[in-house]
């Protein structure tokens, strides 16, 4: 990639962005700044090559790409100090600040400024993040570049903004209800006679072979039940019981309540 990405918050999640990329190759250490007002937090990216500033605005001369990856109650100060530096034939704006719309960040860097929102999951940490991605004024060609970007760290979409809600609860809230499942079948597997570690294992690598059967072979989830429920046998009794103890309804339920909470939550 020959565009120099800024990646505005040096955190957890600004830090995974700027690893995955530079891991995978996309773009090179030396085209790549991320701030941060404690710069030595930052010193395993400096010394692989990254460019560690304090100062924001520093960044985003220095770059094509700026990545918001801060906090929510840090915005408005921090497009406030970058906004005279942007620039509409170069600068492309990326926030992955959750619940800022695309509406509210160009009132404050102005309509002529391409503005994405991104919505990864915590399991960007590790490359493996579901992104999903909106904007309302973004070419073709920077869509499909943002969207590269982050396939970097697991696999991107686009959406209408107005499901960016609905993407945090089914991607990110999601991790933690997947989480639980597995934490579930590890108990009953410690129940039918395996040690926690053991348990944890089987259940957890379950989870992503099944996960990678429906990425991998694009089939619907019940063809693949289908091929594991033989008639009168242990799966599909075992299925059936946890549908009559709510097992569907509840994931669902549970969906629907972070989703309705979601929308109650004030900037």
């Amino acid at each position: 990639m020959n565009k120099k990405i800024a990646i505005i918050g040096g955190g957890n999640l600004g830090i995974a962005i700027a690893e995955g990329l530079i891991n995978n190759q996309f773009i090179q250490a030396d085209k790549m700044t991320i701030t941060r007002r404690r710069t030595h937090l930052l010193e395993d990216l400096k010394g692989k090559g990254v460019s560690v500033l304090k100062d924001n605005k520093a960044a985003v001369k220095a770059a094509d790409i700026i990545v918001l990856a801060i906090k929510p109650y840090q915005i408005n100060d921090v497009l406030a100090e970058i906004q005279p530096e942007l620039e509409s034939d170069r600068h492309i704006l990326i926030s992955v600040v959750t619940g800022y719309s695309i509406k509210e960040i160009k009132s404050a860097v102005g309509d002529h400024i391409s503005v994405f929102r991104a919505m990864p999951n915590t399991a960007i940490a590790i490359g493996e993040a579901m992104t999903c991605i909106a904007t309302n004024n973004g070419s073709d060609d920077e869509i499909k570049m943002v969207i590269n970007i982050f396939d970097q760290v697991g696999k991107a979409i686009l959406i209408n903004e107005e499901l960016m809600e609905a993407a945090t609860v089914l991607g990110a809230c999601g991790i933690a209800y997947s989480l639980r499942f597995i934490r579930a079948a590890t108990q009953g597997g410690i129940e039918i006679g395996f040690d926690a570690k053991t348990a944890e294992l089987i259940a957890s690598q379950t989870v992503k072979g099944a996960a990678n059967l429906i990425l991998q072979e694009e089939n619907h989830p019940e063809k693949e039940i289908d091929k594991v429920t033989t008639p009168q046998g242990c799966t599909i009794v075992g299925l059936n019981e946890m549908e009559h103890q709510g097992f569907s309804s509840s994931l669902i339920r549970g969906i629907l309540a972070s989703f309705n909470k979601i929308l109650k939550i004030p900037h």
